[in-house]
């Protein structure tokens, strides 16, 4: 059963830890996935009124993770919470009303930081908005990389062996969960057509 990953990195700048933690997740990913890098950075702000004449880019985001079977997302940490260009990416995924594509994905948070703490208030806070978009984060286990530019070489490869495995480690979860609620899904499907 093939596992369509969606990964999206919280951050726009040039040489980002988290654009290159999420790169790295294709090193480790189990056999029969599949991970595709979505740029978010470009979307226009997110407002009401722009529900109307949603940007080709947006729509294309929002036809990307509905049909994802999962998704990992990388986000630094900002005055202690997410980013505001991945607020605004999941506004936009999550709109206009009853079109939530984030619903029911089994998700995978990781977030990189040179601080020591490695991005832990941003998790919390992306955890937080997860629940009312009824998504499934993984709890365990968790990826917070400290101190991220003694974790990655100048070319922005991920050296460091402990990060490694629990990179590992979180794919081959998120993995099952997916694989796990695509059967629970198909089960349902034929149920209904019986």
């Amino acid at each position: 059963m093939t596992v369509r990953v969606l990964g999206i990195s919280g951050s726009g700048r040039s040489g980002s830890f988290n654009t290159a933690l999420v790169e790295a997740a294709r090193d480790f990913l189990p056999d029969g996935v599949t991970l595709e890098l979505y740029d978010v950075s470009r979307f226009p702000l997110y407002g009401p009124d722009s529900e109307r004449n949603m940007p080709p880019n947006v729509m294309k985001f929002k036809k990307k993770l509905q049909s994802a079977d999962a998704v990992i997302i990388s986000t630094p940490e900002y005055n202690h919470s997410i980013p505001a260009m991945l607020k605004n990416a999941i506004e936009w995924g999550n709109r206009p009303w009853g079109d939530n594509s984030w619903d029911g994905k089994p998700t995978a948070i990781m977030s990189a930081s040179t601080s020591p703490t490695g991005g832990a208030r941003a998790q919390e806070h992306l955890r937080q908005i997860m629940v009312d978009l009824n998504m499934f984060p993984l709890n365990k286990p968790q990826v917070l990389v400290g101190r991220a530019q003694e974790k990655f070489s100048s070319s922005l490869e991920l050296k460091d062996q402990k990060t490694q495995e629990l990179l590992r480690d979180l794919l081959a979860q998120l993995v099952e969960r997916a694989r796990v609620l695509k059967e629970i899904s198909h089960q349902q499907q034929i149920l209904v057509m019986a």
